[in-house]
């Protein structure tokens, strides 16, 4: 399922390092908005994490579970399309 990772940060610091954190997870298609195709148990997780890095009274994060059938109704201006990353890579 695709999640939709957005969050508003006012610490440098802090948000650099989620911003680093979230690349391993998904694509970023804007400065504060990752995609990550995820299982429910890898977002769980996700949650986990995230929620360590950042500090709740400060910082606002927020995670959107987008089903598969919102997905393909999905429409762009400007960029991709939301994609799942491919199965396997060729080297």
């Amino acid at each position: 399922m695709l999640v939709v990772v957005v969050y508003d940060i006012p610490d440098d610091k802090r948000r650099t390092k989620l911003s680093n954190f979230l690349e391993g997870y998904g694509r970023r298609v804007q400065f504060s908005v990752f995609e990550c195709f995820l299982s429910l148990e890898e977002m769980r997780q996700l949650f986990e994490k995230v929620g360590k890095l950042v500090k709740p009274v400060e910082d606002n994060v927020r995670f959107y579970w987008i089903s598969q059938e919102a997905v393909s109704r999905s429409l762009v201006i400007g960029g991709e399309a939301p994609q799942p990353p491919p199965h396997y890579y060729v080297i």
